[in-house]
């Protein structure tokens, strides 16, 4: 749907640094297979990405800075993202990752640490780290970051440093959209996701399992010492693992078996969470994602990945699978596929919206995307009954 930002009358965001000179955000178009006007439970005309500019050549990286904190004292982009799910920041002067994370921490956010983390994210500056280093023919599905764990970011900042000529987008799609589309047409299986929760199985391993991914002792292992045995590994991986506070809801098992020694790691987890401030239902989830992968896989289409996880009902029972094709059925219908421009920055209300990656022509080195994770203040609220149903905050380590 062409609607432009005139006519959505999305204000200019103005604020001034400390040398009183102005610096205005103002919103611009982008074409219709970037853009699109979200659907119900959002409000009318809402548009996503967000996209805003400076209105005039900004070289100082420190007046964006500067900027960004006078909006945010009173939350300014925070309620922006609440309402569009992502924005788009574009022609800042940002030229490399340390840029990018002086730009992120501006939001005042505090930095989000991934337990049990499944890809091989190398840090870079504070709190940055390549998006993912899986290869180029490789497409990641719509999904929210981290559905597989307890403890998933609220906030995701992605950077181009790199973009490639053909491919490697970005999607765009809402959770809340995605929950209000899938109540109406599966209404069956959002009944069986709030009465069950999903049961998340994770296996790790000591050796990488596939390129991108993580080890076993990068998911955990990091008050591991060369000199610890056996015995004090196990320890200080159960210990990290705790941390999730979960109880009786996440459990574990080592195995050693013709693939290798590792650890299967088994969450109940609710799939339909709650967005702060509104209470609306979300489907915060990698279902789609899961069921994308897996046809890939069996179809050698090149473009599925080996996946480190298993996704049931909570009660262990398998999810059907017309279910999960219909899933993506509506993400096909409800999403965007951003067109990177190199230093385009991507932020992401990860409770309400979801991201992925398209497969690139050319070499793996042609797209080079960093990430920036941070937590919000509340983690999102519980949809059902059970006391799975409720994430919490992980706890410090």
């Amino acid at each position: 749907m062409a609607t432009s930002v005139a006519s959505l009358h999305v204000p200019s965001l103005k604020t001034f640094n400390s040398e009183s000179s102005a610096v205005t955000f103002e919103p611009f178009d982008l074409p219709s297979s970037n853009q699109r006007l979200l659907g119900p439970p959002h409000p009318p005309n809402t548009q996503s990405p967000l996209a805003l500019r400076p209105s005039q050549d900004i070289t100082s990286l420190d007046s964006i800075v500067s900027a960004i904190e006078a909006l945010e004292r009173d939350k300014t982009l925070t309620r922006l993202l609440a309402k569009h799910g992502t924005i788009l920041f574009r022609d800042l002067p940002i030229r490399d990752a340390d840029d990018f994370s002086k730009f992120a921490h501006a939001f005042a956010y505090k930095p989000h640490e991934i337990i049990g983390i499944v890809v091989d994210r190398p840090l870079l500056a504070p709190n940055v780290a390549p998006a993912n280093e899986a290869p180029k023919e490789v497409r990641i599905y719509n999904h929210n970051e981290s559905p597989q764990v307890p403890h998933a970011p609220e906030y995701i900042f992605f950077y181009a440093h790199k973009a490639p000529e053909k491919g490697g987008e970005t999607p765009i799609s809402s959770s809340l959209e995605l929950f209000h589309r899938a109540q109406a047409e599966i209404p069956e299986f959002i009944n069986l996701l709030a009465e069950k929760g999903i049961l998340s199985k994770v296996t790790y391993r000591a050796e990488r399992q596939y390129a991108g991914g993580s080890t076993l002792k990068e998911a955990f292992g990091k008050e591991i010492l060369d000199d610890d045995d056996e015995d004090t590994k196990r320890k200080k991986i159960e210990a990290q693992i705790a941390r999730y506070g979960r109880g009786e809801h996440t459990t574990w098992e080592w195995i050693d078996d013709e693939a290798g020694k590792g650890l299967v790691l088994t969450h109940r987890l609710p799939a339909i969470r709650t967005q702060a401030g509104t209470n609306l239902p979300t489907l915060f989830t990698g279902l789609a994602a899961y069921y994308k992968n897996t046809l890939e896989v069996r179809n050698e289409t090149g473009a599925g990945r080996k996946y480190a996880a298993q996704q049931y009902f909570g009660d262990g029972t398998p999810i059907p699978q017309e279910y999960l094709a219909h899933l993506a059925k509506i993400t096909d219908e409800i999403r965007v596929l951003h067109r990177w421009k190199e230093g385009d920055v991507l932020v992401y209300d990860n409770v309400i919206a979801q991201h992925g990656r398209e497969p690139w022509e050319g070499h793996q080195s042609d797209r080079v995307v960093l990430a920036s994770l941070f937590d919000g203040e509340r983690v999102p609220g519980a949809y059902g009954f059970g006391n799975w149903a409720q994430v919490v905050q992980a706890s410090e380590g």
